[in-house]
């Protein structure tokens, strides 16, 4: 199935991608580790079933040097012992906040608890920003019908030109 439209083809859109993106960028300049921001925006995207996302987050992560065992066991991260307690409190609050739907009550005490032991204030706005920003861009990759398969590697820095 093709793309139902590309965002960036329309002016609004176009406007909107840019907006996103600028975001995304002041998250990716925060104190949050980076390895940490891929991991939980693949999480989201995992759990929203996003193909583009996975495909942009996942090979960017690889190309950043993110190992293929972490990259691979991010959706069973509860079941592996390759994260540490403070991606796991992160892991834990993605899926909280991606859920809302399914039964959450929003994200628990416990989670955030974990989320605030090992985050300073900077960090987890960053956080919570993230998950927030990976969920929007989700819906938006699966609304409009974007396949992953395709991404380059660093090629979504195209979007802020």
């Amino acid at each position: 199935m093709e793309p139902r439209m590309n965002l960036f083809e329309n002016e609004t859109g176009a406007r909107i991608g840019k907006r996103i993106f600028a975001v995304s960028q002041v998250i990716q300049a925060s104190a949050l580790p980076g390895p940490t921001q891929e991991l939980v925006q693949l999480r989201a995207s995992q759990i929203n079933g996003c193909g583009f996302c996975l495909d942009i987050h996942g090979k960017d992560a690889a190309a950043a040097g993110e190992s293929a065992a972490r990259l691979n066991l991010v959706a069973a991260w509860r079941h592996s012992t390759v994260f540490s307690e403070a991606e796991r409190a992160a892991l834990a609050l993605t899926e909280e906040g991606t859920r809302i739907i399914d039964g959450y009550e929003g994200v628990s005490d416990e989670t955030w608890a974990r989320v605030r032991k090992h985050y300073d204030d900077d960090q987890t706005i960053a956080l919570v920003s993230l998950i927030a920003m990976i969920n929007a861009t989700n819906r938006l990759g699966v609304i409009l019908n974007n396949q992953g398969g395709a991404y380059t590697p660093g090629a979504l820095a195209a979007v802020a030109d």
